[in-house]
């Protein structure tokens, strides 16, 4: 079978989904699959000038509204004209990770089965990053696009149950969803024996709002003020990276913090660490939480989305409500002050994380997915009426 999948970003970008596809593509090659990705690269940009056309809204309100809305456009346009450009040969089945990649490759390929994995919400990030607002016309666009693509998909599939939850209001059938939650390739990962004389609490994000970032450091002053040592590592670069790093000066943390900027392989750096703590916002899975715990990594959460799913409270980590630094602080302290129950939340996150998020049950999942689409391209093509 030949398979393409349809990214956004290239696979070097960061991100779940990065993290993720090309591994998958890697496995399925081994067992004989012919397997492409594809995705668009940053320098194309402005260069499609087809119409586009949605079957399930008028979009022609919108353009003009927003230059977030006319952007997006601009991309699937640009997606079109590089598709046109790049692909000359057919697939058995598309599986695109992004709406974009998604709705062109069903303009493009209208009979071939076409799938898709919704992995976040780009309007949700948008308001908590403060750039757009709820119910704005922003909003309504972005979230129409969810029916659209209820209407042209072959299967969706998404990777938390609280995702389906949150797109069930925009489509008809949210129980047709399929969830398969991320898996990672657990050669990747390789923790480390260690032993810290000081707490090294490590996070690793994109530096946007959304990740509660100024959260963790309130909740690291509160740590500091109670008497208690440690050093937190931040990986990741984005907007409000001088923000933070002038809040940590001004909260009287610059000996405690180290900003690394962006990394492109963190799995590597992890394992030499003690807690991995990321208070976000909102997450629809959370890739990296299971990272950290394939590195054996204690973990401490927000009780949102895709982490709430990932962490049960006290047993592989701790949850804390989001927006509460006090709540934040206390989790932090436990981790410091009790080495011994830091080891068994990290003992016990490893182990849960090696059998609910391996690649092999991914391939696995997938597998069945790709075959079931397969055969019903067949069997419709051999019985027309169908």
């Amino acid at each position: 079978m030949n398979i393409l999948q349809a990214l956004f970003f290239p696979p070097e970008q960061p991100g779940g989904v990065s993290s993720m596809v090309p591994y998958i593509q890697e496995r399925f090659n081994k067992l004989g699959w012919e397997m492409e990705l594809f995705s668009l690269p940053k320098r194309v940009r402005g260069k499609g000038q087809e119409e586009v056309k949605f079957e399930t809204f008028d979009h022609t309100p919108f353009i003009g509204s927003s230059p977030i809305i006319d952007k997006y456009l601009q991309t699937y346009r640009d997606y079109v004209w590089w598709t046109k450009l790049r692909l000359k040969k057919s697939y058995d089945i598309i599986h695109a990770h992004h709406p974009i990649a998604a709705l062109v490759m069903k303009q493009l390929y209208p009979d071939t089965p076409v799938m898709m994995t919704i992995h976040s919400s780009f309007e949700r990030e948008l308001i908590l990053n403060g750039r757009i607002k709820e119910h704005g016309v922003e909003h309504q666009f972005l979230t129409a696009i969810y029916g659209e693509l209820e209407a042209k998909m072959d299967k969706i599939l998404t990777v938390s149950e609280s995702f389906r939850s949150y797109v069930a209001p925009y489509i008809n059938e949210p129980d047709k969803i399929k969830v398969i939650p991320n898996g990672f390739d657990e050669k990747r990962f390789k923790p480390s024996p260690h032993e810290n004389a000081v707490t090294q609490f490590i996070t690793v994000c994109r530096l946007v709002p959304a990740k509660g970032i100024d959260v963790l450091l309130k909740a690291c002053a509160e740590l500091k003020r109670k008497g208690h040592p440690f050093v937190l590592h931040i990986i990741g670069d984005g907007p409000i990276r001088p923000e933070l790093e002038k809040m940590a000066v001004e909260l009287d943390l610059y000996d405690d913090i180290i900003f690394y900027g962006y990394m492109l392989h963190p799995e590597e750096f992890m394992p030499f660490f003690d807690v991995f703590v990321l208070p976000s916002r909102a997450e629809a899975f959370g890739s990296v939480f299971a990272e950290a715990a394939l590195c054996f990594l204690a973990l401490i959460g927000t009780n949102v989305g895709g982490i709430a799913e990932q962490i049960e409270d006290s047993v592989n980590g701790l949850l804390v409500p989001p927006e509460d630094p006090e709540a934040l602080a206390d989790a932090m302290e436990k981790m410091v002050v009790d080495p011994s129950f830091r080891y068994e939340l990290a003992r016990s996150g490893w182990d849960r994380a090696k059998k609910a998020y391996s690649l092999t049950r991914v391939i696995s999942q997938l597998k069945k997915v790709y075959l079931s689409l397969n055969q019903a391209e067949i069997s419709a093509a051999e019985d027309p009426e169908t």
